[in-house]
């Protein structure tokens, strides 16, 4: 008896660190591989699927794989792609955004179930993600006014991710693998 219970919860463990792995590697990838360098300022700006992937991975497994996947996702990818000194706030800011996402998903037992509260918590997780960006830009550029052309860029980056997030999900929770969570 006792081998089974061990086993059974060895197994579950790991299965959570694959499902974990993946979810850090498709946050990453998507923001690496589908990506557009918008030209309003001179620090940039980025519109990328990373958003989307993070919010389809925080409503089909709620507020933990959410912020784990975007902050180390999304801090890999500034950490190889020239964006090092971005990498802390992006750690922060989608970590919390992931987590805000699946918590609201997740809340009164819906498993990311439904569009409506999915919707809202991609839209309330948005203006989370903006102050810390702000906040993060404001330190590095010793300036509060610099920080705010990097808004209108984050702004599209989370429309586009809702757009595109929320029928993956509804599609997704047709699978039976998804309908319950996990």
């Amino acid at each position: 008896m006792q081998k089974t219970i061990t086993t059974t919860y060895s197994n579950k463990r790991t299965f959570d660190l694959i499902l974990t792995s993946m979810a850090i590697a498709l946050v990453f990838v998507a923001t690496l591989l589908l990506n557009i360098k918008l030209p309003i300022t001179a620090n940039g700006g980025l519109v990328h699927l990373g958003t989307a992937m993070l919010f389809i991975i925080s409503m089909l497994f709620g507020p933990k794989k959410g912020l784990i996947a975007g902050a180390i996702g999304m801090g890999l990818f500034d950490l190889v792609s020239g964006w090092t000194l971005w990498a802390p706030i992006t750690i922060l800011a989608r970590g919390l955004q992931g987590y805000i996402v699946g918590n609201i998903a997740w809340s009164n037992g819906l498993n990311g179930g439904s569009k409506t509260f999915n919707i809202i918590a991609a839209v309330v997780s948005i203006p989370v993600m903006l102050v810390v960006y702000y906040i993060g830009e404001a330190i590095i550029f010793s300036s509060w006014i610099i920080p705010a052309a990097s808004i209108p860029g984050n702004i599209v980056q989370n429309v586009v991710g809702l757009l595109v997030a929320i029928p993956a999900v509804i599609a997704l929770k047709k699978v039976p693998y998804f309908k319950k969570g996990l």
